[in-house]
């Protein structure tokens, strides 16, 4: 099993990579503005089994395919901004017909959790992050890699789970201020539609390096 030392050391690199505001983070801020505490919970949930999903695929060799087969990064890359800019396109028409008793808050945590594991899992930056980042703090001699990749996943969830789930709190507190008014209950949707569209761009302009 890997050496506390190591585990002190990844610990302390996941802390700095999850207070630093993301992509991630965005996304389950504004998910949580729009939809509530419940909704930004599910949201990085989704997020973060998608994490243990790409730990695995390393460890399998599959991240792998990305940096040898350019055109199965691309695919990815491609696929996860098409559904993207799909969840932009449905937030934005909810939002357009939000009525004040009724919206996204409808939506159920199952969904949602699914939209934050399909978002994470195809998007293959995330895929090379954890090929590039995991590998350094695995030892092959001391036992099994994917067991080794999996507590490594484990341990930048739970930064990920203290320190998200803090913004989740912070941002949530703040949906019941915008109850009041039917634009100002609707904004936060755009927002999140905002949100999902910017991410897809991300996703079609950014290069691999």
């Amino acid at each position: 099993m890997i050496d506390a030392s190591t585990l002190l050391l990844f610990t302390g690199a996941c802390l700095a990579l999850t207070v630093t505001p993301g992509p991630d983070m965005l996304l389950i801020a504004s998910r949580s503005l729009s939809q509530g505490r419940r909704a930004g919970f599910a949201s990085l949930a989704g997020i973060q089994v998608g994490t243990y999903c790409h730990a695995l695929a390393a460890a399998l060799g599959l991240s792998q395919l990305f940096v040898v087969v350019p055109l199965a990064y691309d695919a990815l890359r491609l696929l996860g901004a098409a559904y993207l800019l799909y969840l932009a396109g449905k937030t934005l028409r909810v939002g357009s017909n939000l009525q004040l008793s009724a919206g996204l808050q409808t939506i159920s945590a199952r969904r949602i959790f699914r939209q934050g594991l399909l978002t994470n899992i195809l998007n293959p930056k995330m895929a090379l992050f954890v090929l590039a980042l995991f590998p350094q703090f695995i030892d092959p001699r001391a036992g099994s890699v994917v067991l080794q990749m999996l507590v490594l996943a484990t341990l930048l969830n739970m930064m990920g789970l203290v320190v998200n789930g803090a913004v989740i709190l912070m941002v949530s507190g703040m949906k019941s201020r915008f109850a009041g008014q039917q634009f100002c209950a609707r904004w936060p949707h755009y927002l999140l539609s905002g949100v999902f569209a910017g991410l897809a761009c991300k996703l079609i302009f950014d290069s691999r390096k």
